[in-house]
Parts: structure tokens; sequence; C-alpha cells
């Protein structure tokens, strides 16, 4: 409301009183929808208090000693990072796995438990890896427990969507420099690819022939350039339009710029030209081949961040296509988890909301690092993918700063006069302002063996953020 001047002359007041009047509500719709059906100007806030369960949890954390320090600690340690890509290996040789072992996407899950696109890449990669003949064979050995799963996080690892692993897959290979590694699966395209749960005779053919040709040429081409420096990359593809989650068109250029000489040089130690032109063919028709390079420098700079005691910032965000889980820097290896929910975007041909599964995948590390659905405003393209309007890209964005504690002074926004995408994702300010991290995502279909059905943009559930409050505050409180 304005402030009328002491003294103010009458014909003044009645200027005042003739002048356009908006109406500010907070947390109240149904309020704002009945003003606005009178014809009144609304500016709609979207905001509630924190549940009273959580109140006491953020009075503790908020006042614990170690909050500010711990939390700068842990983005002090993440920025520091730079990514470098260094190799492309077997799993079997990087992640520990072997026969009839599988990684997988999110929190620790079961067979019984999984959702249908999880369970439509299990059976893939048995189809894949011939532990199994038929898709009914691979759905006995998962159901009777003769496959192990584990979470890729749990392996210093990501993967995309279902994110299963096994042990044949070639996988990205990235480090610090100082001793950290971590890994990602190469990425097959779009469309019925394993990771949005599809099997059969094509996938098993791609992804053998990204076995014996596609990770085998890249580790040589990578072998002679030495290591691709990721995270000057990543600041680059930033400042060029792409968000590191769902558009990586620059990024796989830039690529594609640095490795190329090399690749085409590894005709000369034996390899096929044939098998160098389809290399770069088929990462030529691939928009997302750099996805699981940037996934798997998330989960490099992100794991810098771990183990910071009284710090709120998170460190991972996935889903596993049934629950949505987080970890934060103070809880250890902890997951705080509710039920993923379905995203809200764009479908593919005649799909829709029905067709859609809930959340899945470990891409969410991009954006837990600052990148995704935190960097939109830098490529408001997007929109075209996920759903929504140019405008939003960049209200998306400024209002991450409203959950996190920094920028990353690296990875810079151009149209908004080059400030860091926002960084570090607080517990805290979540839950005070109701304000869940936005998170641009594909969508899998829900039965085994459909594939991609779309893609939009899906919130956390503040459960798992709660959750995580309460646990820093009984740490707060303990003697």
């Amino acid at each position: 409301m304005a402030r009328i001047p002491k003294g103010a002359p009458v014909s003044d007041l009645g200027d005042l009183l003739r002048a356009p009047v908006a109406v500010v509500t907070v947390g109240a719709p149904t309020f704002d929808e009945a003003l606005a059906a009178q014809g009144v100007p609304t500016v709609a806030v979207d905001w509630k208090p924190p549940p009273a369960a959580a109140v006491a949890a953020v009075a503790a954390v908020a006042a614990d000693p170690r909050l500010a320090g711990a939390n700068r600690t842990a983005v002090e340690r993440m920025v520091a990072v730079r990514p470098r890509l260094v190799d492309v290996r077997p799993a079997s040789d990087v992640v520990g796995i072997a026969r009839r072992q599988l990684l997988h996407a999110g929190p620790p899950i079961g067979w019984d438990d999984a959702s249908g696109p999880l369970r439509g890449a299990i059976v893939g990669a048995c189809l894949y890896e011939g532990w199994a003949e038929s898709p009914q064979e691979a759905e006995q050995l998962a159901g009777a427990g003769g496959i192990e799963l584990s979470p890729c996080h749990h392996h210093g690892a990501v993967g995309p969507m279902a994110g299963v692993v096994s042990p044949s897959m070639p996988m990205w290979v990235l480090d610090d420099g100082a001793g950290r590694t971590s890994y990602s699966t190469l990425n097959e395209g779009l469309g019925k690819v394993l990771r949005y749960g599809a099997f059969g005779r094509e996938v098993t053919e791609r992804l053998l022939w990204m076995e014996l040709v596609l990770g085998p040429c890249l580790a040589a081409a990578l072998r002679r350039h030495g290591p691709v420096d990721v995270a000057g990359l990543i600041a680059s593809m930033v400042a060029m339009g792409d968000e590191g989650h769902n558009r990586n068109r620059a990024g796989t250029s830039l690529l594609v710029r640095a490795l190329a000489p090399d690749l085409v040089r590894t005709i000369g130690d034996g390899r096929r030209a044939a098998d160098v032109a389809e290399v770069l063919t088929f990462v030529d028709s691939n928009d997302h081949f750099l996805l699981n390079v940037v996934m798997a420098a998330g989960k490099l700079v992100a794991d810098a961040g771990a183990g910071v005691p009284g710090s709120s910032v998170v460190v991972a965000m996935a889903r596993n296509g049934t629950e949505f889980g987080i970890r934060t820097a103070g809880t250890g290896d902890r997951w705080f988890t509710a039920p993923a929910t379905v995203p809200d975007g764009l479908y593919l041909g005649g799909y829709g909301p029905g067709d859609a599964n809930p959340d899945i995948g470990d891409s969410a590390i991009t954006e837990t690092v600052g990148l995704g659905g935190f960097a939109m405003a830098g490529a408001p393209a997007i929109v075209q993918l996920v759903g929504g309007e140019v405008d939003d890209a960049r209200t998306w964005t400024e209002l991450m700063y409203q959950v996190t504690v920094a920028e990353h002074p690296a990875w810079a926004l151009p149209v908004l006069g080059f400030r860091g995408v926002p960084f570090g994702i607080d517990v805290l300010s979540v839950v005070r302002t109701g304000i869940a991290p936005i998170v641009n995502t594909g969508m899998a279909g829900r039965v085994a063996g459909t594939g991609q059905v779309g893609a939009g943009l899906v919130r956390p559930p503040l459960d798992c953020f709660t959750a995580a409050l309460a646990a820093l505050a009984a740490e707060a409180e303990a003697p």
C-alpha cells in the first residue's frame, strides 16, 4: 500500500486514489482468483509457511553456530573442483561390478518396488549381457533375486533416467587432478533406448556397438589428446545457451571440436576409417551426447562438498522412478526420500500424463550444482522442449537464488549480467520458503519397454528437505 505524505494537498490525494492499485496476495490462490475475477490487478506470491513439525528444526539449524562456516566450506570445496575427462573404460574395471550385478539411478531400491522403466532397463541389460535369452527369462531372474542392484551414487557414478549400468558398458572416466574420480555411461541418444526402459533387438545392437566401437574409439582419442577441461567446457557452453541438462548442443559441439582431430588420427593406430566416421556421425546426430559427461562432472563437484558437519548444503538429488532422494553435506551418506511425482511438460506423439512414469534419473545432479533448471535463464530455447514461455526460464533461475547460498563464479549467465548460476542448494532455505528446486527432465513411459514419452519440469517433494533438516537439527541439538 502506498504511503500518503504528511501535509499532501487534497488534489494530490485525489490523484493517489485514482492511480492504479495492485493487490499482493501471499500464499492465497483462492483470494487471488476472486480478486482477479473482479478485475482487480494482483501480484500472486506462491508461498506457504514451513510445516508446523519443521518450525523447531528450522530454529535449531538456523541457530547452529557451525552453519555459516560449514556451508562456506562445502561450497568452497565444490567450486574449487575442475573436472577433467580422462578416459573411457568398461564398467567392470571402474565401478567394481561383475556378472549379474547392476547399478541404477536414485536411492536404493529392489525389484519388487522398481518402476516400469527401471524394470525395463534391467531386462534390457540382462539381454545385452547374455544373462537371459528373453524378456520373460530376464524378469524371472530379477524377480527371484538373481540380479544384485546398487545405486550408481554408491559407486562414484551417475546414470541418466533408469541409470542402469552393467559390467560390459563403456563409461566416461573423469577426475579432478587431485585423486577423486567419477563415472557415467555413454549417451545412447533419444527414443527407444535402455535408459528410458526400452529393450529389444534394436536396443541390444546399439549397446553392443557402443561397447565394441564407440567406447574404444573415444578411449583411443582421449589417450592421444590428454585430459579435456570439462570445467572450462561447461563455462563456455553455459555462455553459449546450454543449461547442461536437457540442452547440450553447444557443449557436444565443443567436445567434438576437441576430440575430432585425435579421433581421426586413431585410424593410423589400427582403427577402421569406417568406424571413426560412424562414431562422428552418431555424435553429430545426438545433441545430448555431452549430458553424461556433465553429470559425471556434477558428481565430482558435489562429492567434494560432502562430509562437512553442520552444513545444510545439498550434495545429491536423485530419483529411481519410485522415490526422490537427497543427501546433504552435513548428514553423511544418508538418503532422505519421498514419493516421486510425474513431471509437468510436453508429450511426444499420442502420449499424455497417464503414460508417464514418476520422475526418474540421476541427472538432477546437474541442478545440484547449479546447472539444468537452475541455469535456464541462459538457455531460453529449452522451453520448446519442457514447456513454458521464454520469460519463465529467467523467472525459474531468479527464484533459485532464493534457495542457494552462493553463485558459481565460473559458470556465468550473460543474460543476467554474467551473474554466476545459483549454487549450493540450502535445505534450510528450501524449508523456510517452501520453494523446492526446479528440475528439467525427460519423461519415461510408465510401462516397461515404452521408452521416452516427453520432457518437462518437476520439483522434488518438500518432505525430502524437511526430513534432512530434522536430521541436521537433531545433530545440532546433540551435546
